[in-house]
């Protein structure tokens, strides 16, 4: 039975216009668990997720390095394996960055999972920086690894550290949200795989992580110039070595215009709950 405080009490609690302890972080807190849980999902099976890319750019640093080193020399007096480990890096933080928001998304997708956080009070905007801030944290490990890594073999200059911690930040945020649209748009593995297969991969291979573009034929020049990912790696180069094929402020600019529009196409998407919530 209850007593006339608690009666009192319950009246003013139900008069008072003030949300109930807690009621205002719940929103944040929802956001914070999901960031984990995002993040804790490519942990798990960190051997998979930051080991077997962390391998596969030291395996390609040492083919490429023993193949070319003494017959390719870029920005005059850069060793070809000290020019080849930032775009090494680079892209490792690209396709990590890309696979995490996109592989969660469609795996929630085709498991039925997704809809315990649709159901959330939490925002798009908050779902979406949770996914996307996850992919930034994989691929900034895994680029950190790439880096730590690939010191045996050629320490790198560090001309301009600010550059490349803008770069590394913006890329992985541009690719986390591609990953994301692409994870919304996709319904099944074959879709996802196409768009890794036929755009992702293509478009870092073809972005000057294994050569500059100053050496390619002026058609090839003007495609690589088209391509956002080359402004990625340039702009993250310039960084180290204080020189790039074109100015690293024309390549922010880009790369922050990219990233600006992907935002804004995968917020109009997840509020509008297309392929989600339909």
């Amino acid at each position: 039975m209850s007593t006339p405080a608690g009666i009192l009490r319950s009246a003013l609690d139900a008069s008072d216009p003030r949300p109930p302890d807690g009621a205002v972080l719940g929103s944040m807190t929802g956001f914070r668990t999901l960031f984990y849980k995002e993040s804790l999902r490519f942990w798990k099976v960190g051997y998979q997720t930051v080991g077997a890319p962390i391998l596969t750019a030291v395996l390609y640093l040492m083919i490429f390095s023993h193949v070319l080193e003494d017959h390719v020399r870029v920005y005059g007096h850069v060793a070809y394996t000290a020019f080849l480990i930032p775009g090494l890096v680079m892209m490792s933080m690209l396709q990590n960055s890309f696979a995490n928001s996109t592989s969660s998304l469609i795996q929630s997708k085709i498991s039925g999972n997704l809809v315990f956080v649709l159901l959330t009070p939490l925002s798009h905007r908050e779902v979406f920086a949770a996914y996307v801030l996850a992919s930034m944290v994989r691929g900034m490990v895994v680029g950190i690894g790439v880096l730590v890594v690939t010191l045996w073999f050629v320490v790198p200059e560090f001309a301009a550290p600010l550059w490349i911690v803008a770069f590394g930040v913006l890329a992985t945020a541009t690719l986390g949200t591609l990953g994301l649209v692409a994870g919304v748009w996709a319904e099944k593995f074959d879709q996802v795989a196409a768009f890794q297969n036929f755009l992702i991969m293509p478009a870092t291979f073809l972005s000057g992580v294994f050569y500059s573009v100053h050496s390619l034929p002026a058609f090839w020049q003007a495609v690589s110039h088209a391509n956002p990912f080359f402004y990625m790696i340039d702009g993250f180069r310039y960084g180290f070595f204080g020189m790039s094929d074109v100015s690293p402020w024309t390549s922010l600019a880009i790369v922050g215009t990219t990233c600006l529009v992907l935002m804004a196409i995968a917020l109009r998407l997840l509020a509008s709950g297309y392929k989600t919530r339909h």
